[in-house]
């Protein structure tokens, strides 16, 4: 796979309660990614950026919802989320990372 499309595969992590509580209980981290991606492009994606091992890749789409503001009524884009099962030795910090 190309460097360049390591860096644009994972677009951001995403850091909610939720997905915390997720993280603690089944060592899993989640992932906003691009749509087009496939499981086995997310697991090399976080293995060769991240340096750990990754075991189990389930993925989702959450579609867009629908907003109103004065200006009439807008849809929010679709997104793809990536929960990524982590082997028991690795481990990813997201403490002190711009």
């Amino acid at each position: 796979m190309h460097n360049e499309k390591l860096f644009t595969l994972i677009k951001s992590p995403i850091v909610t309660e939720k997905s915390a509580r997720v993280g603690e209980s089944s060592k899993q981290i989640v992932f906003k990614v691009d749509l087009t991606a496939n499981k086995r492009e997310i697991k090399k994606a976080v293995e060769e950026l991240f340096k750990v091992e990754v075991t189990k890749v389930t993925t989702s789409i959450v579609k867009g919802k629908r907003k109103r503001n004065k200006n009439g009524l807008y849809k929010k884009s679709d997104y793809k989320k990536a929960f990524v099962s982590l082997s028991k030795d690795s481990e990813i910090q997201f403490e002190g990372v711009n």
